[in-house]
């Protein structure tokens, strides 16, 4: 067991992934905007809460102080939003900021940190509508664009840091029963965070820069 570090882990996929890997005995640093309002993630034993706004310069430079050199075996970035309906050119900027800018500067920040870790992984919870291939309706445009452009640049990452030994996965969770997918999706969180895991664990340097979903399978571009 190592430490992981779960970026938006307050509710949602990213709380059920700081349950089940404090459970299993990992180390869980989970960040959450207002920490003193995570009360789920801060009832939780073995986790450590930790203030972080991605969004935020200032934010950013006081978490990589706080979390000076300490390794992270495995960093997953689950904060996110879904984004305007229709266009709207400020909604749309703020959605490509949370969902692409923060993830990947979180990444650089945290590199030197996972790459002294035994495990060495760094995961994005991206979404199969990022999928260009699997694009069949249309709709959803602006979170489908936010979804595509970070799979974009995980996979450059990937291929610019796999010299390093790092090993970088965007992964589809399904449709889930959170307060963005609604009560009627095809998951729970449980369902969903169970299957991500044994993809997680089972991932070797081989395999960086893949798009894989909760179940396994590789989605297409």
């Amino acid at each position: 067991m190592g430490t992981v570090l779960i970026a938006g882990a307050n509710r949602g996929i990213g709380l059920e992934m700081a349950k089940q890997y404090a459970d299993n005995g990992w180390e869980v640093i989970g960040t959450a905007r207002e920490p003193e309002k995570a009360t789920e993630l801060n009832a939780i034993d073995n986790v450590k809460t930790m203030q972080l706004d991605a969004t935020d310069d200032a934010s950013i430079e006081s978490f990589a102080q706080e979390l000076g050199d300490q390794p992270i075996d495995l960093y997953v970035n689950n904060a996110g939003i879904f984004g305007p309906h229709e266009f709207d050119r400020d909604g749309w900027l703020e959605l490509m900021n949370i969902n692409v800018v923060a993830p990947v500067k979180l990444a650089n920040i945290l590199k030197n940190n996972v790459a002294q870790s035994n495990d060495k992984k760094m995961v994005v919870i991206s979404s199969q509508v990022g999928s260009i291939a699997e694009n069949e309706s249309g709709e959803m445009m602006y979170y489908r664009s936010s979804k595509a452009a970070v799979n974009q640049a995980w996979k450059s990452l990937s291929n610019q840091w796999k010299d390093e030994g790092l090993t970088l996965t965007m992964m589809h969770p399904g449709w889930v029963q959170t307060d963005m997918g609604g009560p009627n999706a095809d998951l729970t969180p449980q369902e969903s965070v169970n299957g991500m895991r044994q993809v997680i664990d089972n991932l070797d340097h081989s395999q960086t820069g893949a798009f894989h979903d909760y179940s396994g399978r590789e989605i297409p571009w």
